[in-house]
């Protein structure tokens, strides 16, 4: 089961009919693969028969929603495996809050983990070198990062370090609203994801994309196409209380096969 915001939900990594994949779908499907292998097609009398996921994960959601929203459905559903990813909304806003942030992230993830499921949590890749206002922005993060090391040691959850791949600093990997990953940038999440549970991504998951060189002036014009986009809406919603996902549901509300 998985948990948060864009980033799970799967922005920007659209399909061909417009839907979001994005990398916890990348996962499933790769989960959904070694559970037949593992049964042959034929599971234990006492073991569901097919590999079930859900994605709760809606856009813009803030810390406190996916608390209020999706956590009390997964204690619900009990699943086997949880992924948690939440906070980036938080620290872009003006009311972050760390130290309660903090607390209330060790708390919901000792909760998590006390229903015997094994649990996923983030250090994400680094957005401050793609966004305005770094100075304000970068002291939160760290201070995130920093907690997530801590609660993963203390309550023995999967730590799935972005912050240290370098990588995820190309812009390739990045969409259009420097915000979101782009489809080469969710499926390096999922190979990091794979191999904090054990197993060998695709490689090709984990190349590394040929880099864009473009002019001052294109550049430039690609700024003024982002700020115009992208930076002004998301302002307009922030002052008018608006979010991305006031109108979305999530994309698999429960724990349904996932069989191919």
């Amino acid at each position: 089961m998985a948990l948060g915001d864009s980033f799970t939900e799967g922005l920007d990594d659209a399909r061909p009919d417009g839907s979001y994949r994005g990398w916890a779908d990348l996962v499933a499907a790769r989960l959904a693969t070694e559970h037949r292998t593992r049964t042959h097609g034929r599971p234990p009398a006492d073991e569901s028969p097919d590999f079930r996921y859900a994605n709760l994960a809606i856009r813009g959601r803030l810390f406190a929603n996916v608390i209020e929203e999706q956590v009390p459905l997964a204690l619900k559903m009990r699943p086997d495996l949880i992924s948690f990813a939440a906070g980036g909304n938080d620290v872009l806003r003006r009311s972050f809050d760390g130290p309660s942030l903090v607390r209330e992230f060790d708390r919901v993830i000792g909760q998590l983990r006390a229903t015997g499921a094994d649990v996923l949590i983030f250090r994400f890749a680094d957005l401050t070198r793609r966004l305005p206002g770094a100075r304000l922005i970068r002291p939160r993060v760290d201070l995130l990062n920093q907690a997530v090391g801590e609660v993963a040691d203390r309550h023995g959850a999967h730590l799935v370090d972005l912050w240290h791949d370098k990588v995820f600093h190309a812009p390739e990997l990045w969409s259009v609203d420097r915000l979101h990953l782009a489809d080469v940038g969710h499926r390096r999440v999922a190979a990091h994801v794979l191999r904090g549970l054990g197993l060998e991504p695709d490689p090709a998951w984990l190349e590394i994309p040929a880099s864009i060189t473009r002019s001052w002036a294109v550049a430039r014009a690609a700024d003024a196409r982002w700020m115009g986009q992208h930076l002004t809406p998301w302002i307009k919603r922030r002052l008018t209380g608006r979010s991305s996902g006031d109108a979305v549901t999530a994309k698999r509300p429960s724990l349904t096969a996932l069989t191919d």
